[in-house]
């Protein structure tokens, strides 16, 4: 078939072919989602073209002007072959173009009926139709006009139906995501105490920790009764907020995370995929969300604020609990264990050190030739107020990396290592094994209280990233691609924990 002697024009509603003298109508129904006029075609083809190739010659070129309009209707093809030779009574032609499109009719019902939709349109050459068929119609051109004018309007009316209710949907949303009555939030320097009755003289269940949050059950003389984790007690009014007051503090005291779901997430500059990539963050990682946007998040990495798609985090908003009495000692108990480990396996590992380096030194001929292996140097120890013997051990290890390269999944503290690796490794050579995960690390070991607790050693935790905090507020860390390891001011950026390994 010679695609040079096909032509496509635009009609209003349906085509008519023309081809070895025959005449063919074309019947077809749109999309009823979108109730647009069909783009007629007019074909010329060769001596002996077949019926079923000027079908999908017909299909090809709809598609060719779906493609070109942007419109994608749903088109069911009939055609109806006339000889104009042929004298033929034009009652019987109309007859015959009435039956197929009752045919039509038939077949878009059916389908209408199996997809639960309950508007079609179908249009044919010398017919036209908005919501039901039109059989008879006298004049062809002014039905178009009003019908077409019907449809845009209907059009425009399910748009701003269909809005609204996405606006209602969301709006419904929102405020459920964001429904915050009913809560008690503690208000306090430390904790308060959770009783198990409306008194100084009830029996301490458990304790809500400042900003720590409960649901409100009801009010006995001045005291909160309130369920909390797996605490339920008595808290002192006086010492919590509730109402309108503990909604507006919900939202400060509240931490959405966007947990990552897939291998390496690309955090982006701005909310689009054509931006460019601020930074990578591996699978499970938990970022704080800074703002929720349609379709994307903000998200606080160690290179700045970026956008994530929604398609690839999930969403979890976290309040601290009450910790009850027995979930305190468990605790402390837990952490007392980890403690005491980390501290033999560090000292096993400073031993086996100087045990290797004495060896060293016993060969060694002079001080040069032992600083010329910094990676075996041995240990230096030193007590201070502001820290313990480990904690300052940790720091003197880490800090003669300063300087070297930052790594997205490194390892080595030479060659190149992430923030998470950075510290994994300092701890590794102590004995003590860590993962390589920033959100992992904010559970091990245990929560000091804050940098106001602080001491050398200790991990400090950010949104996508960790550090190992110097003293005098500041932290050593593998930071970005750009500075590598450096030190820097510890507060730089919001502290989620700080956490304690010795």
């Amino acid at each position: 078939m010679n695609r040079n002697c096909i032509r496509i024009a635009a009609c209003a509603l349906a085509g008519t072919f023309a081809f070895s003298g025959y005449q063919t109508s074309i019947y077809a129904k749109v999309n009823p989602t979108r109730m647009l006029p069909t783009a007629g075609i007019a074909v010329v083809l060769e001596e002996g073209t077949s019926i079923q190739e000027l079908t999908e010659e017909v299909i090809q070129n709809i598609a060719y002007l779906e493609s070109a309009s942007g419109i994608k209707p749903n088109i069911v093809i009939a055609t109806q072959q006339v000889p104009l030779a042929e004298s033929i009574d034009e009652q019987t032609v109309q007859t015959e173009a009435e039956e197929s499109a009752e045919t039509i009719s038939e077949t878009v019902a059916a389908e209408a009926e199996e997809k639960k939709e309950t508007e079609t349109v179908s249009m044919s050459a010398g017919f036209s139709a908005t919501d039901t068929y039109r059989t008879e119609v006298e004049d062809t051109e002014e039905t178009t006009e009003v019908s077409t004018e019907e449809i845009e309007e209907e059009t425009t009316e399910a748009e701003t139906e269909e809005e609204t209710t996405e606006e209602e949907s969301t709006e419904d949303s929102t405020e459920e995501e964001q429904d915050f009555s009913g809560l008690v939030i503690a208000k306090v320097n430390n904790y308060v105490n959770v009783r198990s009755m409306p008194s100084e003289e009830g029996e301490i269940v458990g304790k809500l920790y400042d900003k720590s949050v409960g649901e409100f059950v009801e009010e006995v003389d001045g005291w909160y009764k309130i369920i909390s984790g797996n605490c339920t007690g008595y808290v002192k009014g006086e010492y919590c907020v509730t109402g309108e007051e503990a909604e507006a503090l919900a939202k400060e005291v509240g931490t959405t995370y966007a947990i990552v779901n897939t291998t390496t997430l690309k955090v982006r500059q701005d909310a689009s995929t054509d931006a460019s990539v601020l930074g990578l963050v591996p699978m499970d990682e938990e970022l704080v969300v800074v703002e929720e946007l349609d379709g994307w998040v903000k998200v606080a990495i160690e290179e700045g604020d970026g956008y994530v798609s929604r398609e690839y985090v999930k969403l979890r908003t976290d309040f601290v609990h009450a910790e009850s009495k027995a979930e305190e000692e468990e605790r402390l108990a837990k952490e007392k264990k980890e403690r005491e480990e980390a501290l033999a396996a560090a000292r096993a590992a400073e031993a086996a050190k100087a045990e290797e380096t004495a060896k060293k030194q016993q060969v060694t001929e002079s001080t040069e030739q032992k600083t010329e292996h910094p990676q075996t140097t041995e240990v230096v120890v030193s007590t201070t107020a502001s820290g313990s013997e480990m904690g300052n051990a940790v720091i003197n290890y880490a800090t003669q990396f300063v300087g070297n390269p930052y790594v997205y999944g490194g390892t080595s503290l030479t060659n190149g290592v992430d923030c998470s690796g950075f510290v994994m490794k300092v701890y590794e050579n102590f004995g003590v094994s860590l993962p390589h995960s920033s959100s992992a690390l904010r559970s091990k070991g245990y929560d000091v209280g804050g940098l106001g607790n602080a001491q050398p050693g200790d991990i400090v935790c950010y949104s996508g990233h960790v550090g190992l905090y110097v003293g005098d507020g500041k932290i050593v860390h593998a930071s970005t691609s750009k500075t590598g390891i450096i030190v820097s001011n510890a507060n730089y950026r919001q502290i989620l924990a700080v956490r304690r390994i010795f």
